[in-house]
């Protein structure tokens, strides 16, 4: 199986991509996800409620690492941008599949936090949060 986002191989078991971090699944055709409070063409039919998607990463040892010495140059830090990557599409699909099982077809307002949890652990926490709905075309 290929990702469609940047066509590199991914295992069939996989639900990101293992170079670009885009979510690999076959059922997120048709739900909408929008940071807009409406979808033009749609009309918000029933409002379900607040979702969350949360997920915590950090870098190992390595990827530490890698990071410090890309950081003496300036710059990206390809090391950690990869990583946030994954963790907005993991955050992003748990949000999803909380919305799913309320019953919407969509999710509106979505907003992406992320922050430090702090204690010199490295560990960043990105967290989307939206309203799930239920939309139906004009």
């Amino acid at each position: 199986m290929r990702c469609p986002k940047c066509g590199a191989e991914v295992d069939e078991k996989a639900n990101f991509c293992p170079r670009c971090g885009s979510p690999i699944t076959s059922e997120s055709s048709g739900f909408l996800i929008t940071t807009t409070p409406s979808l033009p063409g749609y009309r918000i039919k029933r409002i379900l409620g607040v979702v969350t998607g949360i997920t915590p990463r950090t870098r190992g040892v390595l990827g530490k690492f890698i990071a410090g010495f890309q950081s003496m140059f300036g710059g990206e830090i390809t090391a950690f941008t990869e990583e946030l990557e994954k963790a907005r599409n993991e955050a992003i699909e748990r949000l999803k599949d909380k919305a799913i099982a309320l019953g919407a077809n969509a999710v509106v307002g979505l907003d992406i936090e992320t922050s430090d949890l702090g204690l010199q652990a490295g560990v960043v926490i990105v967290s989307a949060t939206g309203t799930a709905v239920i939309v139906e075309p004009e």
